[in-house]
């Protein structure tokens, strides 16, 4: 295993921030770290880095303890957000940075850094102004700056954060391309679900300062750990349920499960897919409170009388408009009993 944690903790001001985490990272793995502000992701990247020391635990790089070890010797590389180049240098400056402080001649720091910028899709930029880039070019010298000494670990803290939508869609793939390309091992953090699970191997969800589940993205997704997962990656349809046999009693009546789903007290929830609308004389009735247009689908949200509402995902023709009667039957295979 390339990278390893084992009960990691950091604590301010005696609250433990990253709590007793363990994680494995191999090599040519991309893992991503997700999770809201406050989770703890960012602090276990500095911790892994080494810019921020570890109140107990290990740091572990190809089996060998960290502690004591500094930054600047662990053999990682490390992209912040905001990309922290260096406005004095060209490009070819901040490149070149990393080769520099190691030692490395003037042919080799131009060698590599004209091999990383046509890597990063920015040949012959070598001689202009950190100023004179855009959000997305600045983003791609960060990289490839990271990238010039080789590191056997890459880490990215929220990597195309301060991009636009688009821009940050196009460059998720052209990344996931790079270090597929490369071989490069990558541990990246990240709020933007999409982003990490276009990106990563495996998705490691935090929650205050421990990891409240780790999977490949189709095992996440597909099943949550539990309500808090399914809520963060962006799922409502969440309610407590009692499970019985092959159905659920919920708020919204009987919802069928799959089959061998845990039984008794649970939480259920049912993807926006599985709320399947139907003429309004049958099954639940809802009315109609909003839609919005996603591109491929419109997602229709739906107040079930005094039950909680539910979201739905429909067709662009057939979605029905705010203030009409509905009927909602559920899809047994787009549910799922958390644990």
């Amino acid at each position: 295993m390339l990278l390893s944690l084992r009960e990691a903790t950091v604590r301010f001001g005696g609250r433990a921030v990253l709590d007793a985490v363990d994680l494995d990272v191999a090599e040519h793995q991309v893992v991503c770290v997700l999770g809201p502000s406050g989770s703890g992701k960012s602090t276990l990247l500095r911790a892994v880095a080494g810019l921020q020391p570890l109140d107990a635990g290990r740091v572990l790089l190809d089996g060998r303890d960290q502690d004591g070890v500094p930054a600047h010797r662990r053999e990682v590389g490390l992209m912040f957000q905001d990309h922290q180049l260096f406005p004095q240098r060209d490009v070819a400056g901040n490149v070149s940075f990393g080769l520099r402080m190691r030692g490395a001649s003037r042919a080799e720091q131009q060698a590599r850094t004209a091999e990383l910028l046509e890597l990063v899709g920015l040949p012959g930029a070598a001689r202009r102004a950190v100023a004179a880039l855009s959000g997305g070019e600045q983003q791609r010298v960060a990289l490839a700056r990271a990238l010039a000494p080789r590191p056997r670990l890459l880490m990215l803290d929220e990597p195309l954060g301060q991009l636009d939508r688009s821009l940050r869609e196009r460059l998720v793939v052209e990344l996931r391309e790079l270090f597929g390309r490369l071989g490069t091992t990558v541990l990246a953090v990240t709020h933007d679900q999409g982003e990490a699970f276009a990106l990563a191997d495996r998705v490691v969800v935090m929650r205050d300062g421990r990891i409240a589940q780790s999977g490949t993205p189709l095992e996440v997704w597909q099943r949550p750990a539990d309500a808090f997962v399914a809520r963060f990656l962006g799922f409502d349809n969440v309610v407590g349920a009692t499970v019985t046999g092959e159905t659920a009693d919920t708020p919204w009546g009987k919802v069928p499960v799959p089959r061998n789903a845990p039984q008794g007290a649970r939480t259920l929830l049912v993807r926006p897919a599985g709320v399947r609308l139907v003429a309004a004389g049958a099954g639940l009735r809802c009315t109609v409170t909003a839609r919005t247009f996603r591109g491929t689908h419109v997602t229709v949200l739906l107040r079930p009388g005094d039950a909680p509402r539910l979201e739905a995902a429909c067709p662009l023709r057939s979605a029905p408009a705010p203030g009409e009667e509905v009927g909602v039957e559920f899809d047994p295979a787009e549910t799922v009993v958390l644990d």
